[in-house]
């Protein structure tokens, strides 16, 4: 009976996107159309199936890009950033942050992990080696979001091969890790860590799977770190940061949730698309910020090399 509804249930989306691709932007920015995509996209969060994917972008979110260093820059401690990632995937969040960090901050030492569920994805991602022509399971090129000039200064292209490699010096410092977001397995073995990126996975997920995820994963984050969290069902990411009283990070926050062109633009229609935002929610910043602080004080270190305690500012 269920195939039979979540069937239905597709023919009728595919027909309300066609109709929808065809109206004029001014007609669906409309507030009754806004309304009706709204309950559409919660029917098919609710009924579609979720499937873990794989498919993504080098530079995917560049407005993110451009605050991770100023983050970096305040939760450091000694010159040192510690810096996980869950769900790496192929590996191109990982190294476009780390491009982004050490370009802004050459002096900073890093000490990276990276934890995907899938063994062959961890082995892709560790070598660091992708096609320059072939379309990622986007259906575009995985570097299709990069300039010509910010590919040279990030790989090495071999046009004979038709590939490109990450630089050696770009993957210094990074550990993967075979593993699962949702085990606290995970967590003793990163330990606590300055800042964490759990993206544009947890939206695979069930509601409940994705909440639990997400409640383990912040544990890795020590106080007055930070958690950069998107793809994920606002309604999940929204209750865990109300409950555990994250700060949302309000430089860049609409800059960031319009920054991903792919879950904006797949928005009704598919289950991980992101909702236009809007201030008409009384907890916008909280619901839409895809950055937080986490509650605590941060660690400095004094003139003389002594460490201290910081308190975090809102």
């Amino acid at each position: 009976m269920r195939r039979l509804w979540v069937s239905a249930l597709y023919r009728y989306v595919r027909y309300n996107k066609w109709v929808w691709d065809r109206l004029p932007p001014d007609v669906t920015r409309a507030a009754p159309l806004r309304s009706y995509a709204s309950l559409m996209h919660r029917v098919i969060r609710s009924h579609m199936d979720r499937r873990q994917y794989f498919g993504t972008f080098f530079f995917r979110n560049r407005p993110e890009l451009t605050l991770i260093p100023r983050l970096a820059d305040r939760t450091a401690v000694d010159s040192v950033l510690t810096i996980a990632f869950f769900g790496c995937s192929s590996g191109a969040e990982v190294y476009s942050v780390l491009w982004a960090i050490r370009s802004a901050r050459p002096g900073l030492k890093i000490v990276a992990h990276a934890v995907d569920i899938s063994k062959e994805i961890l082995e892709l991602a560790e070598k660091g080696v992708y096609s320059l022509t072939e379309p990622g399971l986007c259906g575009e090129r995985i570097f299709a979001r990069m300039t010509p000039e910010e590919m040279r200064e990030m790989l090495d292209i071999d046009l004979e091969r038709n590939q490109a490699t990450i630089k050696s010096s770009l993957k210094e410092g990074i550990t993967w890790h075979h593993g699962d977001a949702a085990s606290a397995d995970s967590l003793a073995v990163l330990g606590s860590q300055d800042m964490v990126v759990a993206s544009n996975f947890l939206c695979h997920m069930t509601p409940a799977d994705a909440e639990d995820c997400l409640r383990t994963v912040a544990r890795s984050v020590r106080p007055g770190g930070y958690l950069l969290v998107s793809g994920i069902d606002l309604d999940v990411r929204t209750r865990v940061a109300r409950d555990l009283r994250w700060r949302p990070v309000r430089e860049f926050l609409e800059d960031i949730h319009e920054g991903d062109l792919s879950v904006r633009g797949d928005w009704p229609w598919k289950y991980w698309g992101l909702e236009p935002l809007t201030k008409k929610h009384r907890d916008w910043e909280l619901r839409y910020a895809a950055v937080f602080e986490i509650p605590g004080d941060r660690l400095a270190i004094r003139p003389d090399g002594t460490r201290t305690s910081v308190a975090a500012t809102a």
